[in-house]
């Protein structure tokens, strides 16, 4: 097998015809979601419990096993972190990337150095970080099964003197006009695999493209539209019909394949979004119960870290110490929040919101 020398985008002779009706519903359902997030006072608050999701989730595609209620428990007791500080480290990187990313967005469009400086944070520190992070790789890589040689492999990326010319038209297409901007992400996305042009992270970090190049064509207000979740379910499909692309250039199918993804995972996070939005504004109402002057940075606070610590809540929050602690309590008494483990000397109380949770977790 040698390396696979892709099509330069953009592509001829897709059928067109054929997803018609399909990119209807993509678009419609995209719709619905932004209507949903124009409703949001501040989206990346309310709606970080389903950043963390994606983040475990597209973490998971690549072997990495961290539960959502561990990588919770971690980011409020960091030295308790059930043996799993690498998985979840990957996690924190990969949300980490994330937030870099929409603030490099917001001031610019995406280039070729952002993806080398957001490639950096994503391996900063975690398995993989000797592999020329923020670097395109400069030797051959191959994929197959877990140590097998080149001869033996699934797929063989292009040649690593090739990357630099096939990624220059990447990002010449990103910031193209294509008939449809779904389309355009779904042959982005497969083509950024295809091209494999780190030794590592090239996974998780094409699915972090998504949000962002819905956020940069402004089909999203916010880069809060995350697919991994229906990647993960269907992980050997997802990995099944990127292959069909290099084996039998079937880029209809895998264009086919993303767009009942892309509308499955539309419909689910509105529904999820929704109910996000619905228990905040019922905990508003209980917490204003309360008489408290600082009760929507509480609350703000209990959907940002729906486990904490109470030096974390304090912190996070801004609320005076005197005041966050009578806060916890009568949060508590509510059953708003559970006591995971109580304070003892210099060591903090846990606490979990665990309604959020749920929803997180459905």
């Amino acid at each position: 097998m040698k390396p696979y020398e892709p099509k330069n985008l953009p592509l001829e002779n897709l059928n067109w015809v054929s997803f018609v009706e399909k990119i209807a519903r993509a678009n419609y359902t995209i719709a619905v979601f932004e209507g949903i997030l124009k409703a949001v006072v501040n989206p990346s608050i309310l709606l970080s419990p389903l950043n963390r999701k994606e983040a475990i989730l597209s973490s998971k595609i690549e072997g990495t096993q961290a539960t959502l209620q561990e990588v919770l428990e971690f980011e409020a007791d960091p030295d308790n972190n059930s043996g799993k500080f690498e998985d979840i480290q990957e996690v924190l990187n990969y949300r980490k990337t994330l937030y870099e990313a929409e603030n490099l967005l917001k001031k610019k469009p995406m280039n070729i150095n952002d993806i080398k400086s957001l490639h950096f944070i994503l391996l900063d520190s975690v398995r993989g970080q000797g592999m020329a992070k923020g670097q395109f790789r400069n030797d051959q890589n191959w994929i197959g099964k877990p140590g097998s040689k080149i001869d033996d492999a699934y797929f063989i990326p292009p040649k690593y003197s090739s990357i630099q010319n096939y990624m220059n038209n990447w990002e010449k297409y990103w910031h193209s006009d294509e008939k449809d901007k779904i389309v355009q992400m779904a042959i982005l996305h497969a083509q950024f695999e295809i091209i494999h042009p780190f030794k590592d992270g090239n996974g998780r970090l094409g699915r972090i493209f998504i949000p962002l190049f819905l956020f940069e064509k402004k089909l999203l207000s916010s880069p809060v539209f995350y697919m991994s979740e229906y990647l993960e379910e269907n992980r050997e499909e997802y990995y099944f019909k990127l292959r069909n692309i290099s084996d039998h250039d079937d880029w209809n199918g895998w264009i086919d394949f993303f767009l009942n993804g892309f509308i499955n995972q539309a419909e689910k996070n509105s529904k999820r979004a929704e109910k996000i939005l619905s228990l905040y504004e019922k905990m508003k109402r209980d917490i204003h119960s309360l008489h408290t002057s600082f009760a929507l940075p509480a609350l703000d606070t209990l959907f940002t870290m729906p486990v904490f610590n109470t030096n974390g809540f304090i912190r996070y929050s801004g609320i005076p110490k005197a005041s966050a602690l009578r806060l916890i309590n009568q949060l508590e008494e509510l059953n708003i929040i559970i006591n995971n483990k109580k304070g003892r000397g210099r060591h903090p109380g846990i606490f979990s919101f665990p309604e959020l949770i749920k929803i997180t977790e459905e």
